[in-house]
């Protein structure tokens, strides 16, 4: 008797996919225990050296499938682009919402993934009624503040931006005007770190800011504050270096210095919200050089990206980060890849032309689980080799991969798929692999990320 769980064929075709996965299922058992070649990813990579490779998030974009699997796939820590700063989780005094902060939180924490928290007293993104208040009602309005969102957070987040961007470009060094240091004085910044030592005294304290890469009298001022702030036992922890660079503003030559000098006054230092203007060779080797100069320095406990694709920067027209608007790797992933002492997957450097493209069709479906069947088809020029993501619903359950070499990231829902016998191809010819899956109660469909290939 045909089970009731077998899809309505022909009992020929039935009993032909079932042996193919019976076939297949003892080798892979373990199959979701079995890590996709670790050090093929920034995270891992970086892992590896013992720092976190992050990426700043936006709460809209978590439900495109690319933008989704590229995160989990590659990024070891997230950032909250907006979602955390004053405006959006206290827009209304005493009203707090952390809606969206919270879906960036659960996704990366449910995924293994650190957090960093951005951020707590800033000049910029205020609702309009923090500037309306005198020095009094302001001063308990940022501690509370402080307190109120860390609370939220406590043990989740590794490491704050306390204050951000305090200090004024140029060559003077001074304050930055805002309501904090116009009612409340030089003394707001200190203020601020102690309140937030009280409210999560697990989590690492930073100040964050912009123009401080290289030694200049912004850098020189932040510096002289930390050193004062280490000497009288004002709890600070780290310093973040935002490192927005391009033509006009490039990496210092003296970056790697300047951080040490940091580093030396004893806390950590964090590349914070990087992003470089350009493309090709020049970018990537940009890029490499900021990676590196992290690695050489002791306390450089991490990176962060300004954002996954090109497409969502702040300054998309430049073109700025690791994966294009397709989310295909750049030259300059690899180039950050290969400083991180990884492994560069297909697609990188020694054959720049080879592309690739996937596509995902379910080939029989039963009810309670189904065939899935992905097609790679090959760009203008040949390619040696394939690899693509299939990102699965929890809690979908695969139990059998043909064609293909299979591993999964940490969470057990993103297999990586690599070719095996079948990863030459000529320009505009096409393979398969196929996959069957338990459904487990959920209906949604596999989605794939960017295909790679060399």
């Amino acid at each position: 008797m045909i089970s009731r769980s077998l899809p309505v064929r022909p009992l020929r075709a039935a009993l032909s996919a079932a042996a193919t996965a019976l076939l297949t299922l003892t080798a892979l058992a373990a199959l979701p225990q079995t890590p996709a070649h670790a050090a093929d990813t920034l995270g891992a990579a970086a892992a590896e050296k013992g720092r976190y490779f992050g990426a700043a998030v936006a709460a809209s974009h978590l439900g495109e499938a690319q933008y989704a699997a590229t995160l989990n796939t590659e990024f070891n820590s997230v950032t909250p682009e907006n979602e955390m700063k004053w405006d959006a989780v206290e827009r209304t005094r005493d009203s707090f919402t952390f809606g969206a902060a919270d879906q960036i939180v659960n996704h990366a924490l449910g995924r293994g993934m650190k957090v960093r928290g951005h951020t707590l007293v800033w000049h910029s993104q205020l609702p309009g009624w923090v500037a309306g208040l005198g020095a009094t009602e302001l001063r308990s309005a940022m501690n509370h503040h402080i307190t109120q969102v860390m609370t939220h957070y406590k043990g989740k987040i590794h490491s704050w931006d306390v204050v951000n961007e305090a200090f004024q470009d140029g060559g003077s060094g001074a304050r930055r005007s805002s309501p904090f240091q116009d009612k409340l004085g030089d003394g707001f910044i200190e203020e601020a770190f102690r309140t937030a030592r009280a409210a999560d005294p697990d989590a690492k304290l930073c100040y964050n800011d912009y123009n401080t890469d290289g030694v200049n009298a912004k850098s020189n001022a932040v510096y002289a504050m930390v050193r004062d702030f280490k000497a009288r036992g004002v709890p600070i922890d780290c310093v973040g270096f935002q490192s927005h660079f391009n033509s006009a503003s490039p990496v210092p030559s003296d970056y790697r210095a300047n951080l040490q000098r940091f580093a030396d006054l004893g806390v950590e230092v964090q590349i914070t919200e990087l992003d470089i203007e350009g493309s090709g060779t020049a970018q990537a080797t940009n890029y490499g050089n900021v990676v590196r100069a992290c690695l050489a320095v002791t306390r450089c406990t991490g990176i962060t990206v300004w954002g996954i694709p090109d497409k969502y920067s702040w300054r998309a027209s430049g073109t700025p980060l690791l994966f294009d608007d397709n989310y295909n790797k750049k030259p300059a992933y690899h180039a950050v890849l290969s400083a991180l002492g990884g492994s560069t997957d297909p697609g990188g450097p020694g054959n720049p032309g080879a592309t690739c493209t996937a596509t995902y069709t379910t080939a029989e479906d039963w009810g309670s689980g189904y065939n899935g069947k992905v097609t790679i088809t090959a760009g203008s020029s040949p390619i040696s080799a394939w690899s693509v993501n299939v990102t699965m619903t929890p809690p979908q359950k695969v139990v059998a991969v043909w064609n293909g070499a299979a591993g999964w990231d940490t969470s057990g829902n993103v297999m990586t798929v690599r070719s095996t016998h079948n990863g030459t191809l000529q320009p505009g010819t096409s393979t398969t692999f196929g996959f069957t899956a338990q459904r487990n109660g959920t209906s949604t469909p596999p989605q794939l990320s960017a295909c790679t290939a060399s």
